[in-house]
């Protein structure tokens, strides 16, 4: 796969999210088109993975872009993208060009409506209207992932995970993908919130990936209760039923096996099972419980053991300050500019 970008930052103003504060922009259309035309030149079908954060916000643009440079449907394109953009019309236009795979994301019921083209639509109206949006994708778009955040301070109970498995339900042929609510660092607006609050952890940057530790305390949850719903969530999404279903709703052979693939590897099974451990663990291991409720700042033994076993013998030359980090150091950094400024007044 081929990574290209023809923009950065994204017009919506999701406060978890890094590319928020970046003001939208498109990059030069004519070196985009010269690189697609090129690539026709090294390979016979190639595949090109967009890393805009939101594709096709300038729609006619981009596609006009597309169809100047490369025949259609010669390369395989796979993009993330919202679902206010994923209209019929453009959907028709995009399978001409050989899109073949499409993220968006979903992120909450109980909120980013302009996101996803459902306004003030909240809870089952929200997951009757997207189920139905993202069904209709899949008649033009032979894979479609769905993505969430779990955790968010929008979220109370077990409405949202069971919301989400009505999803599942109704829309068998997309392949949810899920992500713990993250902090990462200088970046998203929420994180100044976060951080005044004093619900970021210390996690070191190699857990985070969204999926491997959640670094931001819920604001509704105890831990506990948390990682229930989500090991819940999880073992519904990649159960036996649920991937026949996605295999039975998929038209074509790789997205069928694909699916099934990613659910019974790392990303479904394992993630099932990792979890299992980490909830255990907040039951068990008071040192590990204590590190999650932000009551001690040295990183439990679980997570070292992960870091030493990734690292295999470059351990030995990793900085020990490199698993170190002040959580609040955003914060901070407020502190000492509005000091700067007053005293320049």
């Amino acid at each position: 796969m081929v990574p290209m970008i023809g923009s950065l930052g994204c017009p919506y103003t999701c406060s978890f999210c890094i590319d928020s504060v970046i003001p939208y922009q498109t990059l030069d259309f004519q070196v985009m088109k010269d690189d697609l035309s090129f690539l026709l030149t090294k390979f016979k079908r190639p595949m090109v993975g967009w890393h805009d954060p939101n594709f096709g916000v300038k729609f006619d643009d981009y596609m006009d872009a597309i169809e100047d440079a490369v025949p259609p449907n010669s390369i395989d394109f796979i993009a993330e993208s919202s679902l206010s953009l994923l209209s019929e019309k453009h959907l028709q236009r995009l399978k001409r060009n050989g899109f073949g795979a499409l993220l968006p994301g979903i992120e909450s019921w109980y909120d980013l409506g302009n996101k996803s083209k459902t306004g003030q639509k909240q809870g089952m109206d929200k997951v009757k209207e997207v189920s139905e949006h993202v069904n209709m994708i899949l008649r033009y778009t032979p894979y479609i992932q769905t993505n969430f955040v779990l955790g968010l301070d929008s979220d109370e109970g077990s409405e949202p995970f069971e919301l989400t498995k009505r999803f599942v339900d109704l829309s068998p042929g997309a392949f949810p993908g899920y992500s713990l609510l993250t902090s990462f660092g200088q970046a998203a607006p929420l994180n100044l919130e976060y951080q005044r609050a004093n619900r970021v952890l210390p996690f070191p940057f190699q857990f985070l990936n969204n999926n491997h530790a959640m670094n931001v305390k819920p604001m509704n949850y105890s831990w506990i209760e948390f990682y229930d719903n989500v090991i819940d969530l999880g073992k519904y999404t990649f159960s036996w039923k649920a991937i026949f279903n996605r295999l039975r709703a998929n038209k074509t052979m790789i997205p069928k096996w694909m699916n099934v693939v990613r659910a019974i590897s790392a990303e479904g099974f394992g993630r099932v099972k990792y979890n299992i451990e980490v909830r255990r663990l907040l039951s068990t291991d008071k040192q590990f419980r204590d590190y999650f409720e932000g009551e001690t700042t040295e990183l439990p033994q679980f997570y070292k053991d992960q870091i030493k076993k990734n690292l295999g013998t470059l351990w030995n030359w990793l900085p020990k300050e490199a698993i170190d980090h002040d959580p609040n150091a955003y914060l901070k950094s407020t502190f000492e500019v509005n000091e700067e400024r007053a005293i320049a007044v």
